[in-house]
């Protein structure tokens, strides 16, 4: 992670890229009203990379359609800044899943990543939630993200190996959710929780690293299946 200083007891600096001026503004008020500080904020990808080159936010925020298509650009600008910037937390949001370009951006295995469908900004709660959880390192995943996502597309013998109740224990854990949101998800104890977390990552193969993100790493090794 490009990112070790206490994300928690600074102030969040905050990138946002978006096209539409009246959007901008009210995610910059959003972060600032919740105690963040907007280091930029600019309408089109390459502004947007330049921004997160100078400025190595916390974390960023990406439209995924801006100038001039309207199509994809934020969400490759989004690829082209982590790939200047290795690691930059970014959350993308879009009204669509744009999946191709979705899975590319989680490829990399960095962690530090997002992708909300833009009605989840309505919970101003939840979204801020989920902009310190990807400052942090960790994952952000809309649930119809993570569900077209998650059609199969090369299967491996590790994947394989996953019950089926481990699987939806992975899927909710794509979605951000911690041990005890996983049990009231699925209506078990917490305690099988952390067995089927555990069984996850033997059978993915993720040994205990003081470096490593064990459960970013679970939820993108699934993801980029």
């Amino acid at each position: 992670m490009v990112h070790d200083r206490g994300v928690e007891s600074q102030p969040l600096r905050v990138v946002i890229a978006e096209d539409s001026a009246l959007i901008r503004e009210g995610l910059a008020r959003l972060v600032a009203d919740s105690g963040g500080v907007v280091v930029a904020k600019v309408g089109d990808g390459p502004s947007f990379v330049a921004a997160v080159v100078e400025h190595r936010p916390d974390v960023s925020v990406v439209d995924v359609r801006m100038p001039p298509s309207q199509r994809d650009e934020g969400l490759r600008a989004a690829i082209e800044a982590r790939s200047r910037v290795p690691g930059t937390p970014v959350l993308v949001l879009s009204q669509y899943v744009e999946r191709e370009y979705a899975a590319e951006l989680l490829a990399d295995r960095g962690g530090g990543v997002g992708y909300l469908l833009k009605d989840r900004v309505a919970d101003v709660r939840e979204f801020m939630d989920a902009l310190r959880r990807v400052a942090r390192g960790g994952t952000a995943l809309d649930p119809e993200v993570v569900a077209q996502l998650m059609v199969p597309r090369r299967a491996t013998d590790r994947l394989q190996a996953l019950t089926p109740r481990e699987r939806e224990v992975l899927a909710a854990m794509a979605e951000g959710r911690t041990n005890l949101g996983i049990a009231e998800l699925l209506g078990i104890t917490e305690g099988a929780t952390e067995k089927h977390i555990s069984n996850i990552f033997g059978k993915l193969e993720l040994p205990e690293s003081p470096n490593d993100h064990r459960r970013v790493l679970a939820v993108l090794a699934y993801l980029g299946s």
